[in-house]
């Protein structure tokens, strides 16, 4: 869309598309900025996303927000890929360039800004919970953050290793796997912990120098954590902060993201 005559148009895509609130976020976002743009949500059956993709670039619009299990696929459909996107085999974010639609994966770098609030990754030893296209954003956007070393704990111990072995590739932290169990055990050196996977699992040893993150928003911190009095980032966090990064990516504006966070909790409750 060049006339600014115009609407700029931002589709979610998603499957299922019920119950995800960036929609939602957008717009407190733009009415806040003054924007007049237009957001759309779609439901997208995945064997239909090649055609839902072309026609959203066909049509103009600002970019996209991929959800669920099409941003995998949509990797293989953009123009451009981000460095974080290939690294984590999945965009999150679809932005209009010259070139067409880029992808870009935006996981990461809401949970290293969340974190940010709290506590610096820097010189700290992390376990990522999870090896998913979540936690290899996460995984890669804290080696470049300065984490010293990266332990990798997931259900699947085949993308566990793949993880651990892209990441020592890059040669900027140490990373090695830890053996998946129901409860693991906190090793001692671990100052940050980063659950990015809904699997089932309890951490036995936590302190409260630990700061504990979550990704999921719709969660409460476990109680483990809790107890053991951990810096909490909770999953409304990452979230607020991811949704104002892509918001940014798109707009070129700043958003609150402490507005962004009790939009998302007003959403979620």
């Amino acid at each position: 869309m060049t006339s600014p005559a115009l609407q700029e148009v931002v589709a979610v895509l998603a499957s299922p598309a019920a119950g995800n609130p960036s929609q939602y976020l957008f717009e407190r976002a733009l009415a806040a900025a003054g924007l007049d743009w237009r957001l759309i949500t779609c439901d997208v059956d995945p064997g239909q996303l090649a055609a839902a993709i072309g026609g959203a670039g066909a049509l103009g619009f600002r970019g996209c927000v991929v959800a669920g299990p099409l941003r995998e696929p949509a990797l293989g459909l953009v123009a451009t890929a981000s460095p974080a996107a290939t690294f984590a085999r999945a965009v999150s974010l679809l932005e209009r360039t010259a070139e067409g639609l880029g992808g870009h994966m935006t996981d990461g770098r809401g949970v290293i800004e969340a974190v940010r609030a709290h506590a610096d990754p820097a010189g700290r030893e992390v376990l990522v919970l999870g090896a998913g296209p979540t936690a290899r954003a996460v995984a890669l956007e804290l080696a470049l953050a300065g984490a010293t070393g990266i332990l990798v704990a997931a259900d699947d111990a085949e993308q566990a290793a793949t993880l651990a072995d892209d990441l020592a590739g890059m040669k900027t932290a140490a990373a090695a796997t830890l053996p998946w169990a129901a409860t693991l055990e906190m090793p001692e050196q671990v100052g940050l912990v980063v659950r990015a996977t809904a699997a089932p699992v309890t951490l036995s040893g936590l302190r409260a120098e630990v700061v504990h993150a979550d990704v999921a928003a719709d969660v409460d911190p476990p109680p483990e954590a809790v107890a053991a009095g951990c810096c909490l980032v909770t999953g409304l966090e990452v979230r607020a902060m991811q949704a104002a990064i892509e918001f940014q990516a798109l707009t070129g504006i700043e958003p609150d993201v402490e507005m962004l966070r009790e939009a998302l909790d007003e959403y979620l409750s």
